[in-house]
């Protein structure tokens, strides 16, 4: 493993910094020249005449379509940006095969993606294989199993053979993303505690509703309550081995929504976990169904703006260049 990555992950901060929510500016394209360094650490792709995903049978149409290196590379033009890809929910019989081809993709440094979190099953018969085979690949860096589908009860994350199969990570330097809902959030904090050497990364701020903290939520009630899911971010971000990711919140925004929409919840994750414990992730395509990736960024650049120029720099690379070892 990367040294710098291996120091990086013994040494997690859990100071925060506060900032308030300020009015923000009207937006402007973050499609410009190529500028200060952006590493995606959630990005999906997807090839359809190569693999199924069987959760698109009821998605959004818009998700319906093969995204691969070139559209990414589309969506991000003009930026100066790195990826780290993260799994998606393939079936499960061509896990391997997924993983083989960001390997692939990843080693030949032809595109912005540079490592690779893999889908895979803590509990699964045959998990210790999978996961040493691909650990030894030099681009992998971690995997996820989605905890909020495939009929994934609650609490199924604590039981006795996931959490073994969590604390191997730990020994193979291999981290852990927790995508769950947030009214479960406790559980990913319990997990925390039951492996303390695996280091997990807090997908989608949570999982966060905005709804959750407008007032005029259009009738249709929020997913959880806001102030439960402040206390378990609260306490998620003192843990020595947790990270958030900055993502996902667009995709699950109003269909009518601005940037201080989404402002509390950024924020909030931002002062629980400290400047040195977070990541940004642009969850393209997922965001689509709201938004471009650039006017994610953009967003998220006037959310951010008041802060210190050190730690946007730490959001928006240095902490996953650290993290995932990505070269630049």
């Amino acid at each position: 493993m990367n040294r710098s990555r291996r120091q990086f992950l013994r040494g997690f901060a859990a100071a925060a910094t506060m900032a308030p929510v300020i009015p923000l500016a009207a937006r402007t394209t973050a499609a410009q020249p190529a500028g200060p360094l952006i590493i995606d650490t959630h990005q999906h792709l997807w090839d359809l005449s190569k693999f199924k995903l069987p959760w698109l049978d009821n998605a959004a149409e818009v998700y319906r379509h093969s995204y691969r290196p070139q559209e990414y590379a589309e969506a991000t033009r003009g930026l100066n940006i790195r990826a780290v890809y993260m799994e998606v929910d393939v079936e499960p019989a061509l896990r391997p095969a997924e993983a083989e081809y960001i390997i692939d993709i990843c080693r030949a440094k032809s595109g912005a993606t540079r490592a690779a979190v893999i889908g895979g099953q803590p509990d699964a018969p045959g998990f210790t294989d999978y996961v040493k085979r691909f650990a030894a690949s030099g681009v992998v860096r971690g995997v996820r199993q989605v905890l909020h589908g495939g009929g994934t009860p609650a609490g199924h994350c604590l039981k006795d053979d996931f959490v073994k199969g969590i604390r191997l990570l730990g020994t193979l330097n291999l981290s852990f993303d927790l995508c769950m809902r947030p009214r479960e959030l406790a559980d990913g904090l319990k997990l925390s505690q039951l492996a303390p050497d695996t280091h997990f990364v807090i997908d989608h701020c949570g999982n966060a509703d905005p709804r959750a903290f407008l007032t005029d939520i259009n009738g249709k009630a929020p997913a959880h309550d806001a102030d439960a899911w402040r206390r378990d971010m609260d306490a998620l971000g003192k843990r020595p081995n947790v990270i958030c990711k900055i993502s996902g919140v667009v995709a699950r925004a109003p269909e009518k929504w601005s940037a201080e929409d989404l402002a509390p919840i950024v924020n909030h994750c931002l002062d629980a976990f400290g400047p040195d414990k977070v990541v940004f992730g642009g969850d393209w395509p997922v965001c689509l169904v709201r938004a471009p990736l650039a006017t994610w960024i953009d967003t998220l650049r006037q959310i951010v703006a008041a802060r210190p120029e050190a730690e946007q720099e730490k959001l928006w690379s240095a902490n996953a260049r650290k993290f995932y070892a990505v070269e630049v």
